[in-house]
């Protein structure tokens, strides 16, 4: 997404927790194109820094156009073993950041920004047990995303979900243990590559989706239907 946003001629801030190395590499991506990149250490269930982050960002570019919110936490497992340490450091980082992230966004966005929050599509239908958890983080951004939509309406700034599907990544590959059980799923029969998932979000972020706000985008390969 980060890189498809700077082809598409975007200054772009990236964050990340842990590999400082890889996102130092997306960063040289982005310069190599010719737009301005920053990788900032970010712990997404930290309140504090998740809006300082985004502060930092517009000050240190003088504006703020997009925010996509794609940080995840993904706890998974039987109901009645999941711990409250697990419901919140998942709720922080999939509810509380996107929210507060937004929070601070708008305050430096003028008529024509862009809020885009990454869900997934276990929010709308969960056909493996043990997501309890997810899936109800997941849920509330479609609440948030609404609501939002309609407030900021006015001053000409949508928000957007784009829910994905299975996508080839190292935490879900394509070739793994579980990928034939999953395609069984998708009307499409294959994952998406994560430039399926950066071509919606590209989408949303550019002019043609000026007039798309309050949407819940599935990019799933039609494992909703």
């Amino acid at each position: 997404m980060a890189t498809r946003l700077a082809r598409d001629g975007a200054d772009v801030a990236i964050t990340y927790q842990r590999d400082e190395r890889r996102a130092g590499d997306v960063v040289e991506v982005i310069k190599a194109t010719g737009r301005r990149a920053v990788a900032m250490r970010v712990d997404s269930a930290d309140t504090a820094e998740v809006a300082k982050a985004v502060d930092r960002v517009a000050e240190e570019f003088g504006r703020l156009d997009i925010l996509v919110s794609n940080a995840g936490e993904f706890a998974v497992g039987p109901f009645e073993d999941l711990t409250a340490a697990d419901f919140e450091r998942t709720m922080n980082v999939n509810v509380r950041a996107p929210f507060l992230a937004t929070q601070a966004a708008v305050r430096h966005m003028a008529a024509g920004g862009r809020i885009i929050t990454i869900g997934s599509n276990v929010a709308e239908r969960v056909v493996f047990p043990g997501f309890g958890l997810y899936a109800t983080s997941k849920a509330a951004l479609t609440g948030l995303t609404k609501a939002l939509g309609r407030e900021l309406g006015g001053r000409a700034i949508t928000v957007n979900l784009v829910n994905p599907g299975p996508t080839d990544t190292e935490l879900n590959p394509a070739d793994g243990p579980n990928a034939a059980t999953i395609n069984g799923h998708t009307a499409l029969g294959h994952f998406a590559v994560p430039e399926d998932i950066a071509a919606t979000v590209a989408f949303l972020a550019g002019p043609d989706g000026r007039y798309v706000t309050g949407a819940s985008l599935a990019v799933d390969g039609g494992f909703n239907i």
